[in-house]
């Protein structure tokens, strides 16, 4: 773990917190509290406004202000004079980051991290921002000079105080349930193809990806833009999301040794990344690259897969099999170092000719393309160009930059590497197994399936009790109620899981966890969920899931888990949500497709009529019409199976009665809104089924 915070000095309260990012906060001269009962109960005693410090342990510029601000002792005696001053998580309490966010927002800035945000007492707040410099620059006030004036606010202008508070309060109760008071309406096919085309006019025509610089990745969008091109918007659908995937993987956006995607490029070609790795992204990615293999197999999207599977099992996988939340950008207090090169630095590991072919291939130079002289590693000049200038067969140059890459890797194993968050999130890991269970089934790797398998067994018996998710796990203790996103992406991630390994106890916790949701989340006099669990106390305003930004809400997600459940059990009950849900919703999604593509995959699903295919014969049996199937880009299909002669569990006794083989030979039973065509038995008709799906028009 990367420690911002000095190690003088007697330790805060935040010593005894198990999130990495708050300890990397406990050796700050800020009085720092944890948010709970004893910091606001504190903050009423003393009559204190509350600074409110939101951040997350990867996160490069709450990095940066806890060096120049936390750890001065001046500033520190300035925030433990005049406030009650409290750290918080973004990944264990997304409900507050969520709420606190439309501060920012409603004070006409963009949002992001480190959140800082002044409260009453009572959690109203009267200002926010994110990054403050110690001093005045970058058009930002210096942050002592905002102290001295919000603490002069408080102490003699406390009815202006007041009444932007309850204007704040009134502004964010409109924020949270923005877009609910709109007419449901029908979402349509060529609605799909309407957003894809609309989003794709975003979409940067030389480098991929939406807009310029900063970009990212922002899987689900182009991930939607593959469902549009589906339901026939056009080959420049798919040529966008190409290009994409393409400049990413080649890009320095792409851990070109290690594997594994950094969190998003301050450039709009992919160049020079913000280093840390978000868990979230990766699965997100994983999933991306693998339907891209399903519809134009190539060995970039091979290469991919296989290397961010390899990298999360080597650098975030748990002892138990769960994944950890984060890398952080930045080891021996430098952003970068771990990840960079310098040509003197090749010199010490390679023979000169892979010297040469390495420079030459991720462009390394003396002047670099990053801070001081140094080089992320981008493919510059591909394969096939240095085959060519250099009079041999490709297979031959890959089999020495192969060898090359292994020989740089080993030598930056032994730099210190960047820090880990070793937090469990019960969501980001429903995330994970999703991705990785797609994986496993497009190319053909049960030990992905296995390594999935290892993440849900760890998260079913550690953060779940059958009515209770917890949300992180950490030093071997479950903490934090579920909220709504945990739910609704561990449901998801265990539909996909079923469909790889067709063990029905993760069916059947997927079931369970998503009616569960429901009891806890759904808010029926809005028609949408609501973010934390019902009843929640520590929020001044209640907030909904309803927008996908660098991750799923957990109402998407979940509403896809609905689809699948439906598809896979029988049971109409679990549509009847998803209807209402995306009728609600049908507005905002065609209005700004950018803020709901995971629900407009959802809801794309949901168009397909909980679609689904139930194979019925022995695993030998099937395994032609299986492997056929799982080739081919059908991404609204959920996959069953039925054994002969096994018993049949209750969760799927509706869906498999009158499920047999014909003869001797495994068939596939195809089912649209409950409708099922004839049993196929030949591996080539079903693929052509599946890929039959209804066009836009």
């Amino acid at each position: 773990m990367a420690a911002p915070s000095s190690q003088s000095g007697s330790p805060n309260r935040l010593a005894r917190e198990p999130s990495p990012y708050l300890r990397q906060h406990a050796h700050n001269p800020v009085d720092w509290f944890p948010w709970g009962e004893e910091a606001l109960a504190r903050a009423k005693a003393e009559d204190k406004p509350i600074l409110l410090s939101v951040g997350y342990s990867a996160c490069h510029w709450c990095h940066v202000m806890a060096h120049e601000s936390f750890e001065s002792p001046d500033i520190a005696r300035q925030m433990n004079e005049g406030f009650i001053n409290i750290k918080v998580d973004r990944e264990e309490r997304p409900d507050l980051d969520q709420l606190y966010q439309g501060v920012v927002q409603l004070m006409g800035q963009g949002g992001g991290w480190p959140l800082t945000v002044f409260l009453t007492p009572d959690l109203k707040p009267f200002y926010g921002g994110t990054y403050f410099p110690p001093e005045d620059r970058f058009g930002r006030p210096g942050f002592p000079r905002l102290l001295a004036s919000l603490r002069e606010a408080w102490a003699h202008k406390r009815e202006e105080v007041g009444k932007q508070a309850r204007l704040f309060e009134e502004g964010l109760g409109e924020l949270a349930a923005y877009g609910l008071d709109a007419a449901p309406g029908t979402l349509s096919a060529g609605d799909v193809v309407e957003l894809g085309r609309r989003m794709a006019q975003e979409v940067d025509p030389v480098h991929g990806g939406f807009g310029g610089a900063p970009k990212f990745p922002n899987p689900m969008n182009v991930a939607l833009l593959l469902r549009a091109w589906r339901r026939g918007g056009g080959a420049p659908l798919k040529d966008a999301v190409f290009l994409t995937l393409e400049r990413m993987a080649l890009g320095g956006v792409y851990d070109q040794l290690g594997g594994g995607f950094h969190r998003y490029s301050v450039d709009a070609r992919w160049l020079v990344p913000h280093f840390e790795k978000m868990l979230y992204d990766n699965a997100q990615l994983l999933h991306l690259y693998a339907e891209a293999q399903q519809v134009e197999p190539r060995p970039l999207w091979r290469k991919v897969v296989e290397e961010t599977v390899e990298y999360l099992h080597r650098e975030m996988t748990d002892a138990g099999g769960a994944f950890y939340a984060a890398q952080d950008a930045d080891s021996e207090g430098e952003e970068g170092k771990f990840f960079v090169w310098r040509p003197e630095e090749l010199q010490a590991v390679l023979p000169p000719a892979w010297k040469d072919l390495v420079q030459r291939h991720f462009r390394i130079t003396p002047e670099g393309n990053f801070e001081g002289g140094a080089t992320v590693l981008e493919v510059a000049v591909p394969v096939e160009d240095l085959a060519r200038e250099r009079g041999v067969p490709v297979a031959e140059l890959e089999r020495e930059l192969a060898a090359a890459r292994t020989a740089l890797f080993e030598a930056r194993e032994q730099r210190v590497k960047p820090g880990r968050d070793d937090k469990i999130l019960a969501g980001w890991n429903g995330l994970t197994i999703r991705g990785l269970a797609l994986a496993a089934r497009v190319f053909e790797r049960p030990d992905w399936a296995r390594r999935a398998a290892d993440a849900a067994d760890f998260v079913l018996a550690k953060l779940w009790d059958g009515t209770r998710l917890a949300r992180s796990y950490q030093e071997g203790q479950a903490r934090i109620d579920g909220f709504l996103e945990d739910y609704g992406d561990l449901a998801s991630g265990l539909t996909a899981l079923y469909q790889a390994t067709f063990d029905v106890k993760y069916l059947e916790a997927a079931d369970a966890l998503a009616r569960r949701a429901v009891e806890l989340f759904w808010d029926a006099r809005k028609g949408a969920y609501l973010t934390a669990p019902r009843g929640q106390k520590d929020l001044v305003v209640a907030t909904y899931g309803l927008f996908d930004n660098a991750f799923p809400s957990g109402a998407s997600t979940l509403t896809e888990a609905q689809v699948a459940l439906a598809a896979l059990t029988g049971d109409k009950r679990h549509l009847e949500l998803p209807e209402k849900y995306v009728a609600r919703m049908r507005e905002g999604l065609v209005g700004n497709p950018m803020a709901y593509g995971y629900l407009g995959l959802a809801a794309d699903a949901l168009l397909d009529g909980a679609a689904g295919v139930t194979f019925a014969g022995t695993r030998e049996a099937v395994a032609p019409l299986l492997a056929s199937a799982n080739r081919v880009y059908a991404p609204t299909f959920a996959f069953g199976w039925k054994e002969p002669g096994a018993p049949v569990p209750p969760l799927l006794a509706e869906i498999l009665e009158g499920r047999e083989p014909v003869g001797d030979r495994g068939a596939a039973y195809l089912c649209r809104g409950f409708v099922c065509e004839r049993p196929l038995t030949e591996a080539e008709a079903l693929a052509g089924r599946l890929v039959a799906a209804p066009t836009g028009a």
